[in-house]
């Protein structure tokens, strides 16, 4: 009988298995297909990379997260299993090199993001590689339920079946009952082989802190003081919080940063790696960080600001004592931050108008679109996830049938001259080659190079252009960037009852807007709740019921008081300004929807166009709830 922990010793060097990890990879050498639920710091990366090496053909593992790819690569090639990803930033060599490894057998895992499988020419290699294990991380992106949505989670459990995946295995930290359900019958999991391991450790210290609006610095501050130093991560909910406190923390004496996603890539990868090295640092950050993070040793992590969902809490309280020391997780409830939260949700959800005309403008078009969806986005102004999601929908429904996305530009760096490119090839070929690259414009250091032109200047195909470019790339005698990216459908059908069809498609928008709502309130839900917190937090994840934890708020301190929400009311005299505007930005502000986005502070893509994000009226009502402002705004529509 094959001994698991004794390879995991050999190959990884862990003493041994931590629950539910032999029980999902008994499943997999079994030949079945798995889920693996377990907490943040589980263990659920080995649960595919010690399989991996047990079976014949290639592990391809799905993840969004970059970071994660490349810490895992690293330390599985210490170890000496050969692992690779395929992303954005390799060069054609690299890319080379790796196709040589998966191709030969070599490779025993790729990682991969899941916008790669877009891509025809990825998913036409597919075909030929034997895939003996179909891994997918944070795989409770896949359910609409879900606290993380990604649209092309969607369409991962085809792909599976597409390239005859022997079988599947899906992870999460993060799945509530009905999520889990979601996962299973996506990828097609037995409930007998779903691994739950259970949301509860014992060594972490969940404080809900009741904190009245303007109080959050004072108590951050307060309670840093009162503790001893270590390793804390401060979550907030806005890019300029995140700049604020982490000055302020500054001037007290930490050594505190701000981390947030509109930072330069090399500024966070520097925060990131300061934190690593320290015991004592201080991040202050929305949530784009801790995603893949391996920090065993974080001893607090405070929620400056309410999290959205009990998904998010519990996600972001797992990166706390991963080494099983004592931890604190302390959030400061704050019930005015719901506005912010609540609005945030009411700006995703796009008017019945924009939905109805984006609909019609892809099904009643041509047979063969092709689409930028910046474009596409800014004209049916729908926020650019949104519109993924139903384009991934219009797929789903049969509608319409996505292809790899192409370029209408690129851009080049010559590494060899001319005469040395056009020297290895001869006849006409050399005469198309000299086309090309005359149709090519020199700025600085690189050329640019319309596609479309420079296929009509030669007399030939665009297909064939991007050929010559790639051949060019492979050869060495270029670098080579694509630029412009347009996204391919092809239109299988008309709905047969448009109308009833789209209307539908709105419902599902305005469904989810519910459900990013019900989340928010949990929150509050579980901060006054009169039994135990952290039990009662499990049992939302599907934990049996159990003992009182002693370690959550409730169990130390009793019940909170009731919450009590700052009321604050729309002014006419400031939707009536408004109104004024809609007279000269017709498009951006054409239904009352538009004109509730811009009072609230609510950003769209017809509004960035616009400019009227820096207008004196964009979030004057900021701090009122948007049905409030939205009503408002439709009673004024019908007086005017």
């Amino acid at each position: 009988m094959l001994d698991l922990a004794a390879l995991a010793a050999e190959r990884f060097g862990f003493s041994s298995l931590l629950p539910g990890q032999r029980e999902v990879m008994d499943h997999l050498v079994a030949g079945r297909s798995a889920a693996a639920i377990f907490p943040t710091g589980g263990g659920k990366s080995l649960c595919y990379q010690l399989p991996a090496l047990l079976f014949e053909g290639i592990t391809l593992v799905v993840s969004p997260l970059i970071a994660l790819m490349k810490d895992q690569i690293d330390v599985l090639r210490a170890r000496g299993v050969v692992a690779h990803r395929l992303d954005s930033t390799l060069t054609v060599a690299e890319y080379r090199e790796i196709m040589a490894d998966v191709r030969s057998g070599r490779a025993r895992l790729l990682y991969v993001a899941p916008e790669r499988f877009n891509n025809e020419r990825f998913r036409q290699m597919l075909q030929v590689l034997r895939v003996s294990l179909f891994a997918v991380d944070e795989a409770h992106c896949i359910s609409e339920w879900g606290h993380n949505f990604r649209p092309d989670y969607l369409k991962l459990a085809g792909f599976a079946r597409a390239c005859r995946a022997e079988r599947r295995l899906a992870l999460t930290a993060t799945a509530p009952p009905r999520v889990a359900a979601d996962i299973a019958n996506g990828f097609g999991i037995e409930p007998r082989c779903v691994v739950r391991t259970g949301f509860y450790r014992k060594n972490l210290t969940l404080l809900l802190t009741p904190a009245e609006a303007g109080t959050q610095e004072q108590r951050l501050l307060a309670a840093l003081a009162a503790r001893p130093r270590g390793a804390t991560v401060v979550y907030v909910s806005q890019q300029k919080t995140a700049e604020r406190v982490a000055q302020r923390l500054t001037e007290v004496g930490f050594a505190a940063w701000a981390y947030h996603a509109g930072l330069e890539d090399s500024v966070r990868a520097e925060v990131q790696d300061r934190f690593l090295a320290g015991s004592d640092g201080v991040v202050v950050a929305t949530i784009a960080f801790g995603m893949g993070i391996d920090k065993s040793d974080i001893r607090y992590v405070y929620h400056y600001n309410l999290p959205k969902s009990l998904e998010n809490l519990a996600q972001e309280i797992g990166r706390a004592g991963r080494d099983g020391a004592e931890a604190i997780c302390e959030v400061f409830v704050c019930p005015d931050d719901v506005t912010v939260l609540e609005n945030f949700a009411y700006g995703d959800t796009p008017s019945a108008a924009s939905v109805a005309s984006l609909v019609q403008d892809v099904v009643l078009g041509d047979d063969d679109l092709e689409l930028s969806l910046h474009a596409l986005s800014r004209k049916h102004d729908i926020r650019l996830l949104v519109l993924r999601t139903l384009l991934t929908y219009l797929e789903l429904d049969q509608v319409l049938e996505g292809g790899t996305p192409l370029y209408s530009s690129y851009r080049f760096k010559p590494l060899t001259t001319s005469q040395e490119m056009l020297a290895s090839v001869e006849g006409e070929r050399r005469q198309f080659l000299r086309g090309v690259l005359k149709a090519a414009t020199k700025k600085r250091t690189w050329f640019a190079l319309d596609v479309e032109a420079a296929a009509e200047t030669t007399g030939s195909g665009r297909d064939r252009v991007v050929r010559a470019l790639d051949w060019l790339a492979e050869k060495g005698h270029i670098e080579l960037e694509p630029q412009g990216v347009r996204h391919r459908y092809r239109r299988l059908r008309v709905p047969d009852d448009l109308d009833a069809y789209i209307q539908t498609l709105a419902a599902r928008t305005r469904s989810r807007e519910r459900a990013e709502l019900d989340r928010i309130r949990q929150v509050l839900d579980l901060t006054t709740l009169d039994r135990c917190q952290v039990r009662a937090l499990g049992r939302h994840f599907g934990d049996p019921e159990a003992e009182p934890c002693g370690h959550c708020s409730h169990c130390l301190h009793g019940p909170s008081a009731p919450l009590v929400r700052t009321t604050v009311r729309a002014e006419p005299a400031a939707v009536r300004a408004a109104f004024e505007l809609c007279a000269q930005y017709p498009e951006a502000l054409g239904n009352p929807r538009a004109l509730a986005r811009l009072l609230c502070g609510l950003t769209s893509p017809a509004l960035a166009a616009a400019h009227l994000t820096r207008h004196e009226h964009f979030g004057v009502l900021s701090a009122v709830p948007f049905p409030d402002v939205l009503a408002l705004v439709e009673g004024s529509a019908t007086t005017r």
